[in-house]
């Protein structure tokens, strides 16, 4: 069964800053998700300032707006998509995820597989 986990970076709190992962520790992560074969994709997003919301009203109408969606103190840093047996396979890997520390936190949902 296949499962996003999204990661969520708790922002630019001092305590969260000091407990941050470092590179060296989602270089070893995105390691062992692919040498586990778990891993389907993955990216990080550019930078928070580089978004751009699309709304459209109930007539059509669209708005489109610099920036962020909603202001929240979480921000969505990136993304695994991976392929393992259940639910609690996949909140292990969210938990060994350096994103879960340093005040981030992974969203764990199921990935909605339609027929074609």
């Amino acid at each position: 069964m296949k499962y996003m986990l999204l990661i969520y970076s708790a922002g630019t709190d001092a305590a969260a800053a000091a407990d941050a992962p470092s590179f060296e520790d989602w270089a070893v992560y995105d390691k062992a998700v692919r040498d586990a074969g778990v891993w389907v994709s993955g990216e990080a997003l550019a930078d928070l300032v580089t978004a751009t919301t699309v709304r459209v009203g109930p007539e059509g109408d669209r708005t489109v707006t610099d920036g962020p969606f909603a202001e929240t103190r979480e921000v969505l840093g990136g993304y695994y998509v991976i392929d393992v047996p259940d639910l609690d396979v996949a909140l292990d890997w969210a938990a060994r995820c350096p994103g879960s520390r340093g005040g981030g936190a992974i969203t764990v949902r199921p990935v909605a597989e339609f027929e074609a």
